[in-house]
């Protein structure tokens, strides 16, 4: 299958066209300037809104970068996509798919393959997602977990600082971390939970956002 428009890297038409989807499209373009920007372990893990070529290179360099982890995972017609995983691997990144969605119950088996690659990724790494507000400070706060850290530690991610609107629909990220804290912490290790007693169902369920915040976060701020 011939690569997709804003993939097609291969020539300078299509190396246009994948920036002018980046930027148009994807909104990069309001990207250029505000990084959203964040060091969630120093020396080991950072996390940001979906870098652009030059940002990226710019990471790497000023902090040695390793790994970039896309919580987006592959987008197909996607110029960001294409332009950062080029980039990475010009860069000689490791460049890792990790999806997550950002308006539900976070998946088992998604954070317990997270779970492994964060345990085995060379550091240090990036994190990413379109915005670098919700699937971005999950993850994040899944790593603090993972290294000992508390519910607090995991839910201090998940900030209006970095964009995320708790309130809303991606608020059930926030409930992830407080159904934890109230069900077993100090009781039962966190990944043990999650393999054995985590419902996600329940928390789809049991989860309400706001209307206004919803109407800002998907109308407003069209976030992924």
């Amino acid at each position: 299958m011939p690569p997709r428009p804003a993939q097609d890297l291969t020539t300078s038409a299509g190396r246009r066209a994948a920036l002018v989807n980046s930027l148009f499209v994807d909104h990069a373009i309001l990207r250029q300037g505000w990084r959203n920007w964040g060091v969630v372990a120093p020396g080991r893990l950072f996390r940001s809104n979906h870098p652009s070529p030059w940002q990226l290179r710019d990471a790497a360099r000023r902090f040695g970068l390793k790994t970039v982890i896309n919580l987006r995972g592959e987008r197909l017609d996607c110029g960001s996509d294409a332009l950062s995983r080029a980039e990475a691997l010009r860069l000689g990144l490791t460049h890792i798919d990790a999806p997550f969605e950002s308006r539900g119950a976070p998946h088992k088996d998604r954070i317990l393959r997270l779970a492994g690659i964060l345990e085995e990724m060379e550091e240090p790494a990036l994190l990413h997602c379109k915005s670098g507000a919700d699937r971005t400070g999950l993850a994040a706060g899944l790593f603090l977990l993972l290294e000992g850290g508390t519910s607090a530690d995991a839910l201090a991610q998940l900030h209006w600082r970095h964009g995320h609107v708790s309130a809303s629909r991606t608020g059930i990220l926030d409930s992830f971390f407080r159904l934890y804290a109230r069900e077993a912490e100090g009781r039962v290790p966190f990944l043990d939970w999650v393999r054995d007693e985590y419902d996600e169902a329940a928390l789809r369920a049991a989860f309400q956002s706001r209307p206004w915040a919803d109407r800002l976060v998907d109308g407003v701020l069209r976030r992924e």
